[in-house]
């Protein structure tokens, strides 16, 4: 997974502070600012990747109801802002082109992660090598399936929490990181997933002044919705 040494600047689902989350303008704005890497966050639905966070298409489009409810062609159908469209996660990566490395983030089960490791799958058999990719999820039974079936392309933990075993669960998945929510940093947790020789990504962080609070604590990179603010602090 390529990353810049010192702070590596994730593009959140994009760069949502600057154009609609998880479109391909917002993913094209946060290359174009200049993010290490850019996240989405994908789901399963008729066979098909699409790239949307929430469960409903409430929040982020011009429709109402839940996306499992909802046809592929309403879904398509809808306005996500700024007349952008619910991508494919085919079209991200083709509009990605190998640029930066995306972070995929599994936010359904029930087949995600076996569509996602055939999709890049054939990416990989093409000319895209496991670097381009960084597989990432709550859910870890799903990640942990992604991980059998395309052991290749690394993967990450998320947490939302502490857990009482620390981050045992990223060396029995053997994650490349492990990505912390900015409400649950422990300077122990960090400590023990620094130990493991695995990189520590913390979201969603849009302050300069937590960004250089976590950069001072030894966290290797952020999520953030304004990738500028951060590329900015690290010029200083």
């Amino acid at each position: 997974m390529a990353a810049d040494p010192s702070f590596t600047v994730i593009g959140h689902r994009g760069a949502r502070g600057h154009a609609p989350e998880n479109t391909l303008l917002a993913i094209d704005t946060g290359i174009r600012l200049g993010s290490h890497m850019v996240e989405i966050d994908v789901q399963l639905h008729s066979g098909e990747l699409i790239v949307i966070h929430d469960l409903r298409v409430d929040r982020t489009t011009n429709g109402h109801g839940r996306v499992d409810a909802l046809s592929l062609a309403q879904l398509r159908a809808l306005d996500a802002g700024q007349g952008q469209r619910i991508p494919t996660l085919g079209e991200v990566l083709d509009l990605v082109e190998g640029r930066v490395p995306v972070n995929i983030e599994l936010k359904t089960g029930a087949g995600t992660a076996e569509a996602v490791a055939a999709h890049l799958r054939g990416l990989l058999e093409a000319n895209a090598t496991p670097e381009q990719f960084l597989v990432s999820s709550f859910h870890l039974p799903e990640l942990y399936e992604f991980r059998q079936l395309l052991p290749q392309v690394p993967i990450g933990v998320l947490l939302c929490g502490v857990p009482l075993d620390w981050a045992a669960c990223a060396a029995e998945l053997q994650a490349e990181c492990v990505n912390l929510s900015d409400e649950f940093v422990d300077e122990r947790l960090i400590a023990d997933i620094k130990n493991q020789g695995r990189r520590v990504y913390v979201y969603t962080v849009n302050e300069p002044e937590d960004m250089h609070r976590l950069r001072a604590m030894g966290v290797d990179g952020v999520f953030t919705d304004y990738p500028d603010r951060a590329l900015k602090l690290i010029a200083q």
